[in-house]
């Protein structure tokens, strides 16, 4: 191989275990959504997988990484989802694809609104009076050090996250109700993070003198004192979320 691999051992573009996939997948189709709206999509995976549990919905995809997208149209013809999946290069901010039935905003609240209020806000706007949010965002599982925010992203501040009680009671003020409120393992932590750098630490170690080599090293490192830095302290929920009357 002579430029380092992207990637290639995700399924799911964050700490997100099978087992987990499997039950949410169960819990968003028990309703039959017929309309599936995945904000900030990636490669569409748990779109992918609520479409082909609900044989009667489609679903849109938004992204703006042209490489997900893709990825995502491929997975799509690949399992005979092609007609019923879109993947959509364009903004999720003042979005008119909903309302949905089921939006999925894994990770992906940002491309809503610079504050969590806002896309919160913005989540209730597409979603049908019936349906249900999937809402991934982290949290702190306790106040970081200053230390530890030093050395996570550049300008890390507590101000980055609520705690949970608090991001539970800004959806609620949103106009939800809590169905399900999980939270990432240390296990599906560690488990995405060295999923994601894997196959480039293999690449590095076989390619010490590569012209790409110190470039790479460098962004790799970068990467793994980040996420060492947050481990055990940035979670992530996963709350499924009903919309009130």
């Amino acid at each position: 191989m002579t430029t380092p691999p992207h990637r290639t051992r995700l399924t799911f573009h964050g700490p997100l275990s099978e087992t987990r996939a499997d039950a949410l997948v169960q819990r968003l189709t028990r309703h039959r959504p017929t309309t599936v709206l995945d904000i900030g999509c990636g490669s569409g995976e748990l779109m992918l997988r609520v479409l082909a549990s609900a044989p009667e919905a489609t679903g849109t995809g938004i992204d703006l990484d042209t490489d997900d997208l893709a990825r995502g149209r491929k997975a799509a013809a690949d399992r005979g989802l092609a007609s019923r999946a879109r993947f959509l290069e364009e903004s999720a901010t003042g979005t008119s694809r909903g309302p949905a039935d089921l939006v999925l905003c894994v990770g992906s609240s940002q491309a809503l609104g610079d504050r969590l209020p806002e896309a919160l806000g913005e989540l209730r706007r597409l979603v049908t009076d019936h349906g249900r949010v999937l809402l991934g965002e982290g949290f702190w599982q306790r106040t970081p050090t200053p230390d530890e925010l030093s050395r996570m992203w550049p300008d890390a501040a507590v101000s980055d996250h609520h705690d949970l009680a608090a991001l539970i009671d800004l959806a609620i003020e949103a106009g939800f109700r809590p169905e399900w409120t999980e939270t990432a393992s240390l296990d599906e932590w560690e488990a995405f993070e060295s999923g994601y750098l894997a196959d480039t630490e293999v690449w590095l170690a076989g390619n010490p003198r590569h012209p790409q080599a110190e470039e790479t090293r460098q962004r790799v490192d970068r990467h793994r004192a980040r996420w060492l830095a947050y481990r055990g302290v940035l979670g992530l929920a996963y709350l499924t979320l009903v919309p009130t009357a």
